[in-house]
Parts: C-alpha cells; structure tokens; sequence
C-alpha cells in the first residue's frame, strides 16, 4: 500500500505519522485490497482538519473530519472511515440466499 501524507499550512510530524499509520491498521483488517492512501493535514484558523483518499480496488473513498484537536480529528477519520469501508465490503459480498417459498415447493413435491 502506498501512503502519501500532505500537511497543508502545516507541518507533517513523525508523531502525526506515527499516530495515523497505527489508526490506520484497523482499517487495513478490513479492506485487504488497499491501493493506496493520501493523507492530507491542514489548519483551518483555529480549527484542524483532517482528511483521507483510500484508493481500493473499484471504489474510491474520500472522508473528511474536522475538529480543534489534530488527534481528535484524526480518530473522528478513522471511525467514519472504518464504517464506510465495512458498508462497502458488504454491499461488495454477493447474497447467496434462497428464498424460503421455493424451498417449500421442493420439498412439498418430493
């Protein structure tokens, strides 16, 4: 997977880095097919926003979060990142289930 950080009016520091790759982990359990990743840092005034473009394979997720705390930002990413990626994967996964009308049909006839 490729990760790309951005900090705009901003600078990237290794804590940020650290912090975001550690977050960034429990996606990955969901999503094994990432691509690649851009994180981008930036300060608005006073508050701090955080945003990510999580390239899988056939989709493109773009999340945004903003809040006065760069840290807070960034779990506020990750949870709605997480629950995007999740929504995908099961609309992605096929439903492979019979209809129970059908089933009784069969075995009425037997």
């Amino acid at each position: 997977m490729n990760l790309k950080f951005v900090g705009q009016n901003l600078d990237v520091t290794a804590a940020l880095k650290d912090y975001t790759v550690s977050k960034l982990e429990r996606i990955i359990r969901h999503a094994d097919q990432v691509i690649s990743a851009t994180v981008t840092f930036s300060v608005l005034k006073v508050q701090k926003k955080a945003e990510i473009d999580l390239h899988l394979s056939g989709k493109d997720i773009h999340i945004d979060c903003v809040d006065n705390d760069m840290y807070a930002a960034i779990d506020c990413l990750m949870d709605k990142l997480d629950r995007a990626v999740i929504k995908y994967k099961e609309k992605k996964q096929p439903s492979h289930q019979t209809p129970e009308i059908i089933t009784d049909i069969v075995t009425e006839s037997e």
